[in-house]
Order: C-alpha cells, then structure tokens, then sequence
C-alpha cells in the first residue's frame, strides 16, 4: 500500500480522533498520523523512501513524580536504549561494545561496508568516528580511532552542563551539542538528535525549602517517527532523570523540536497498526541505588523501571 492510499484512507488530521486526548503518548500517535495523512513523499538518503513534513509543533512530556514516557502503544527496547545513553555518556564510539551486549542498533552504521560507502574505509568494523558521546565528552579534540584514550582532550560539555546547573542554574548556555561541522565527514553517520538545553526552574522566593526542578529541551533535524524517535523521547527523558539526580534536582519536563519529521514508506502498515492502540499509563523510574552522585556511576541495574505494561512490539525495518 502506497502513502497516497493511507491519505486516502486514513482519518484527516485536523479531525483526529486523538486530537482531545490528554495522554502524553497522543502528541506522537497524532504526528504520525498527521505525517501519513499530509506529508510530502520525498526521496531520502537511504534510498527507501520517506513521507515528511518540516518543523512540526514541539512534543512534551511530563517527567515529574518520576515518570519515564516510554511509548506503551508498542513495546520498546528499554535495555537498548538504557545501554546506547551509558555509552554515550562515557564517550564511547565503539559500535561494537553495544553488539556484544546483544544492542544491535548501531551494526549496519559500523558494518565495513557502510564505512566504506561514506569513505572511511581506513577504519576497522565497528569503528564509528567521533559520533554522539565524542562530542558530549571530547567536543573539538582530534580523532583518532574508537580505541584511543581521549582523557582531558577536547571540551566535556556533559560535565559543564552539570557544573552550570549546580553552580549558575540561571545560565542560558547550558547546552549539550553533538553537531559539530568540522567532524562531520569522518563520522559514520551525522548526529539527528543534534542539540539539547537545559533549563533550571527555580523554587518561588517564599519556598526555599523546594528543590529546583529540570527541564530539557531537545532538536533533532531528522526524526525516523517509526522507530528512531520512540527510542529519542526515552533516551533524553533518561538523561534528563539522570543529570537531575546527579544535580539535585527534580526532573520536569522534556520538549522535543523536529525537524524532518518523516515515515519511512516501508514503516506505513505498521504505523497504522500502532495507531488503533490506545496508550496505557506510562511507567515510573526509580533508582536501584541512591546514593550516585557522578553521571559516569550509573550502570544498567540502577534503572529500575517499574508499571511498564505496553502493547506488543511491532517489527519495522532499519534503514541504513
């Protein structure tokens, strides 16, 4: 079935059946479906085909009282998301120290024929560049290889985001940037969630006793809505919860800005599968150990998720 015939078919989106629900999970059904039913068919890179639109209005989720808006409509890979955010928080560009802990995600970007086709044939499997956690932890220092120890090289902007929301929470430089022009061409695949900001709500003046609560803002120029962006919307709550943790703060809210925000064509069918699901009450995040108070202390059995009840998972194809 082509996107024309699911325009066809499906429900316009000004009359979305969802458009009154007050879900979180809601914003993303009603962009997909807004994306089936309206978007442009556009050629893509991958050379599968997508259906897009530009810029659409922000999502947000609400992190407070400790919630973690994993997508319950489908059941998403919690371990793989937990492990790639560990892996790149600890600068890690080794895709092949996710594969061996069985979070393949990152196989077909560092396979040696990928790397090949970008021109990086010089690197071995698995070696992707100075991709996401580089930048985080070693932004403007010269790679090398994955296997290199970058201590104490280049700008670690995650520790700078924790010192200014400890130090200075009313900074408006608080901002943690995996785009960087310079490395572009020597990374397997160019960072999409790109940018994020985090901002410090302040307790009023008569409340001291309160703590600050944390917000973070995230844009991403290219958004796979059938399977990238459910693990996005997961990934950056985590960091959000973490840095919280770690600052003492309150984790309180995540918005996500896209940009192309696209439906691979091959993605159709099991999107509208998705979209008859109604979402069920999004799970809590609690922490196995309390007392961490470094963000490269946390380990994957420190997260303990708790009331995740989703539907099924649904099979979509990668497109590399």
């Amino acid at each position: 079935m082509t996107a024309t015939d699911f325009k066809q078919n499906g429900t316009a989106a000004a009359n979305d059946k969802h458009a009154d629900a007050s879900h979180d999970e809601y914003q993303y059904l009603n962009l997909i479906r807004r994306v089936i039913d309206t978007g442009e068919v556009r050629a893509d890179r991958t050379g599968t085909g997508t259906v897009s639109i530009f810029a659409p209005p922000n999502l947000r989720f609400s992190l407070g009282d400790s919630t973690l808006p994993l997508l319950t409509t489908k059941k998403t890979f919690l371990r793989g998301i937990v492990e790639e955010l560990l892996w790149f928080i600890h600068g890690s560009t080794d895709s092949n120290l996710l594969s061996k802990k069985g979070v393949k995600i990152w196989d077909g970007n560092g396979s040696k024929a990928f790397l090949e086709s970008r021109g990086l044939s010089h690197r071995r499997e698995g070696d992707l560049g100075p991709v996401y956690g580089f930048q985080w932890r070693h932004f403007g220092a010269e790679y090398v290889d994955c296997e290199s120890d970058y201590t104490n090289k280049g700008v670690d902007q995650l520790r700078e985001c924790i010192r200014k929301i400890k130090e200075n929470p009313t900074d408006r430089r608080i901002i943690l940037s995996a785009w960087n022009p310079k490395d572009i061409p020597l990374m397997a695949l160019p960072p999409c969630h790109m940018l994020c900001q985090f901002y410090v709500h302040l307790p009023p003046s008569d409340r001291p006793e309160q703590k600050p609560k944390l917000s973070c803002l995230m844009y991403q120029r290219s958004a796979d809505l059938g399977l990238g962006i459910p693990f996005n919307i997961a990934s950056y709550a985590l960091l959000t919860h973490m840095v919280a943790h770690v600052t003492g703060t309150d984790a309180h809210e995540l918005i996500i800005q896209l940009g192309d925000a696209h439906v691979y064509r091959d993605h159709l069918e099991a999107l509208e599968v998705q979209l008859k699901r109604e979402p069920k009450q999004f799970p809590k995040l609690r922490w196995a150990r309390e007392d961490i108070n470094d963000i490269e202390e946390f380990t994957y059995s420190d997260f303990a998720v708790e009331g995740y009840d989703p539907h099924p998972s649904i099979a979509m194809k990668m497109s590399v």
